[in-house]
């Protein structure tokens, strides 16, 4: 068994154990509760790119502190190669998609041709309302098929296919997750507000990307919720370590997809045992700091801004 193996079985593990204990909390009170981090082990995804955007490997443990509501942590486990991913794809077929349906198809298909054998992914659509089309599976070939038959009709629940995806990734098998939106707008038809979403983001152990095809010239027709669709996909794709990239052309979805799931398999992935044990469930800032080699120039790191603490 590999070291990176060995690394994601006690991660995965790890969090088995804090699901149950969450679990068992939410049986007892019969009421919702949030996902916190209630393991042991905080996993940090980080992404590194140099100064042309190109992503950097080969760095080290070394190259790495974090910390944590600034107070240095130690890195307990560290993994700079490919590791399984879980991955939510968040498909919108409102009627404002149109043609635009075909290369969100094509993006999906270029997507799912950078998953190995270990990876599973789902599927979520979303109009008028959210809803799973295709739950989690390792069988990708059943999400190309799925969707060869959607039509392009109704508003955009945009954040309610967000809580869809976080509440679906909580039966993900594998500890790296990440939620991929293909969207033209904001949302105009969702029962979840801006604010709500942004909270599930915050607690959700899950990176988002966002693809967004957006008007080059908005015309004055659109709302307030469409005009403002750009803001909301990278606010709440940063928030999580991920990223949103604006498409002023149908066209580039296909290859933006293929640039994103490349970028998640070249991730390196940080665990940490917090040093602040308290049960207070507060929200904690995370930090991580680049020390590269000699040589290397300026270095870039996105990662997840943090998490909340497990409550008593």
């Amino acid at each position: 068994m590999t070291r990176l193996r060995q690394f994601f079985l006690c991660v995965f593990a790890t969090f088995l154990i804090g699901a149950s204990l969450a679990f068992c909390t939410h049986a007892q009170s019969n009421s919702p509760v949030p996902l916190r981090a209630e393991s042991t082990l905080v996993v940090i995804p980080v992404s590194v790119t140099d100064a042309s955007n190109r992503f950097v490997l080969g760095l080290e443990k070394q190259n790495f502190s974090l910390l944590e509501d600034g107070v240095e942590q130690k890195v307990k486990q560290f993994a700079g190669e490919d590791a399984p991913l879980s991955i939510g794809l968040l498909v919108d077929v409102s009627g404002s998609m149109g043609m635009k349906l075909r290369t969100s198809r094509e993006a999906v298909a270029e997507f799912l041709k950078t998953m190995d054998v270990h990876d599973e992914a789902f599927l979520v659509e979303f109009s008028d309302r959210a809803k799973l089309v295709v739950g989690l599976t390792g069988q990708t070939h059943d999400i190309e098929d799925k969707l060869t038959s959607i039509e392009s009709e109704g508003l955009t629940a945009l954040l309610d296919a967000v809580s869809l995806g976080i509440d679906e990734m909580k039966k993900a098998k594998n500890p790296r997750k990440a939620l991929l939106i293909i969207s033209d707008g904001g949302d105009n038809n969702s029962q979840f507000t801006p604010d709500q979403i942004e909270k599930l983001v915050r607690e959700a152990d899950v990176q988002i990307y966002a693809m967004g095809v957006f008007e080059q010239f908005p015309f004055a027709a659109l709302s307030s919720a469409e005009l403002s669709g750009p803001h909301l996909l990278q606010q709440i794709a940063e928030e999580t370590g991920g990223r949103a990239f604006p498409a002023r052309n149908s066209s580039v979805l296909p290859t933006l997809a293929r640039q994103i799931g490349v970028e998640l398999r070249n991730q390196y992935v940080l665990a940490y045992s917090p040093s602040n044990e308290e049960k207070d469930g507060k929200y904690r800032k995370v930090e991580v700091k680049l020390h590269p080699p000699e040589g290397l120039g300026q270095l870039k790191a996105r990662w997840r801004v943090g998490y909340f603490a497990p409550a008593h």
